[in-house]
């Protein structure tokens, strides 16, 4: 049996089973969307910092209007 691409199913009954200390039928029985949701909200980076705003500076450098098209 193959994997449905995108879910890492050892890892998902690790938390559910492990963490969360579900029983192998209640893990079964949740949807994935359950199972998130019991796993708590997904982490959300930080504020920008002064790295990260260079970072993107760089990745995107302010161009004055007409510069490089044409």
């Amino acid at each position: 049996m193959t994997a449905a691409p995108g879910f890492d199913w050892p890892g998902l009954m690790r938390l559910g089973i492990g963490r969360l200390g579900l029983r192998p039928a209640e893990f079964w029985a949740l949807t994935p969307v359950e199972l998130l949701m019991m796993l708590g909200p997904a982490p959300t980076p930080g504020p920008l910092d002064a790295a990260g705003l260079a970072a993107l500076a760089a990745r995107f450098p302010d161009t004055v209007k007409g510069e490089g098209h044409g």
